[in-house]
């Protein structure tokens, strides 16, 4: 069962009406999305972000491209800024830029890609052609993705920031069994931004990454943020518990969100979708009340139940 059966079963089952791709509401009206501190610059980001993995690799032709033209806008109208993409992701890059650049997005966009081959040479060749394709000259942030070469290209990336070229630069990884060298890096480069898996499924971060980040003063952007759809196989046929409504949460989606982004390290999630009614929902998780310690201990027992 892929997200979108999911959610329409759950939200179904709540008696909650699914957003549909074709109708889209209006954000929230009279409140702002939940910001978070970059704790080397202060600059706010909304805690609530947009992957790009699978959802953006897509060919040029109109048809393809018009549901994530249509998740963009959305994304920004709801609040959103940072958009997550990678060299990795296909033609994930391309299409983002080019979507930014057609809706006139591109001011409103906190952009991040990675790079994510071997050498210094190689390393600034593809870092050149991600500024290029996402038409972002200076990048917000670039990342070593999964910590690959990262002595070198950190060192070209101190470079870049130095000269105007990234405004910020991070390393990251996907697997819980990676975070120990996360942590070795970063206590040994100076890093703006840490990328990891962390989900209410994928909790090994809390032990040691995030507290970590917090005390060094460093944002933390948490992919994978449903476990690549896992926590949605596992909840397909379980209602949203009463107690949701306590944190504004009207879906599961946004529960599983708000424990993401409730966690005080966690600077901004990144969910990645190609529709746009899933959009909506993530977003909504970044507004009204967040879960205390005692609401977030009652979404770990009831996904784990």
């Amino acid at each position: 069962m892929n997200r979108r059966d999911a959610l329409r079963l759950i939200t179904s089952t709540m008696g909650i009406v699914a957003y549909s791709s074709h109708a889209v509401p209006s954000a929230p009206a009279g409140n702002a999305i939940l910001k978070r501190p970059i704790p080397s610059s202060n600059e706010m980001l909304p805690v609530v972000g947009l992957g790009t993995w699978q959802t953006f690799d897509v060919g040029s032709g109109s048809a393809e491209r018009a549901p994530l033209q249509k998740v963009l806008q959305t994304f920004i109208d709801h609040g959103g800024s940072v958009i997550d993409s990678s060299p990795m992701y296909g033609r994930s890059e391309d299409v983002a830029g080019d979507l930014a650049s057609q809706l006139g997005l591109r001011p409103k966009l906190f952009v991040a890609t990675k790079v994510w081959t071997h050498g210094k040479s190689a390393g600034v060749k593809q870092m050149q052609e991600s500024l290029r394709k996402l038409r972002a000259n200076p990048i917000d942030l670039i990342q070593v993705h999964n910590l690959i070469d990262v002595d070198t290209h950190l060192d070209t990336l101190r470079e870049w920031k130095r000269d105007g070229r990234v405004r910020y630069i991070g390393i990251t990884h996907y697997t819980a069994s990676a975070q120990d060298d996360v942590i070795r890096v970063a206590q040994t480069h100076p890093v703006d931004f840490i990328q990891i898996n962390y989900s209410v499924g994928e909790r090994e971060a809390e032990k040691r990454l995030l507290p970590f980040a917090k005390d060094k003063g460093i944002a933390v952007i948490a992919n994978r943020p449903f476990a690549s759809g896992e926590l949605f196989r596992r909840l397909r046929n379980k209602p949203l518990p009463a107690w949701a409504g306590e944190i504004d949460c009207h879906s599961w989606a946004q529960l599983l969100l708000k424990y993401v982004i409730s966690h005080p390290a966690i600077t901004c999630a990144i969910p990645a979708t190609s529709n746009p009614g899933h959009v909506v929902d993530n977003m909504q998780a970044g507004f009204g009340r967040m879960p205390d310690a005692r609401l977030r201990n009652m979404i770990v027992a009831e996904v784990s139940a």
